[in-house]
């Protein structure tokens, strides 16, 4: 019995956390510091701009503010008409923007900071820079607007539905740059 006993067996090595294992190949270095591995190949700057997760958001987001704008412009367009019947539709087109376009631009703000940008704080100020981002494109969707609905009016099968193809024309144009302005001005910390 004696001889059992003494029978030494080999001490199991202790098993490693991932933390511990990260330690042990890089001492000095916390697990929350882990070198970030750069992209590299002929997209890295594209995969450097779009964090992959916050793009897939931005875009969910986007298309809801797409859809809520579009439908709150599709549906002060028909207000106006009625409202206003002498009225050109080129004209009714701006109205309806410029009416519809604070509800949308707040929405579409509430939507990024919680969603996309994952910011704290700062409401008023964001909601600002939100507004001023949207502004400066204002004068460009009242030529967007105007101009395509004009296109789709010469066009026999689209004239009906003129001043609603080019509410879709002009978020498509708009929303184009939208993504680095908030990005890189409105939600930049």
């Amino acid at each position: 019995m004696s001889s059992l006993s003494q029978t030494s067996h080999p001490t199991p090595e202790p098993v490693l956390s991932h933390s511990s294992q990260l330690e042990a190949e890089a001492p000095g270095i916390e697990p929350s510091e882990t070198p970030e591995v750069e992209p590299h190949g002929p997209f890295s700057a594209l995969r450097r701009t779009f964090p992959t997760g916050e793009v897939i958001r931005f875009l969910l987001v986007g298309g809801f503010n797409t859809v809520f704008a579009l439908a709150l412009y599709w549906l002060l367009v028909h207000v106006f008409t009625l409202l206003l019947p002498s009225h050109s539709k080129l004209l009714i087109v701006d109205i309806a923007q410029i009416v519809s376009k604070p509800v949308a631009i707040t929405v579409a703000f509430l939507g990024y900071k919680h969603f996309v940008f994952h910011t704290h704080g700062n409401y008023v100020k964001e909601w600002l820079k939100c507004v001023a981002v949207y502004g400066v494109s204002t004068p460009v969707e009242l030529v967007i607007l105007p101009a395509s609905a004009k296109l789709f009016l010469m066009i026999p099968f689209t004239h009906i539905y003129a001043p609603y193809l080019a509410g879709i024309v002009n978020s498509i144009a708009i929303a184009s740059y939208s993504y680095f302005a908030h990005k890189k001005f409105s939600f930049k910390q």
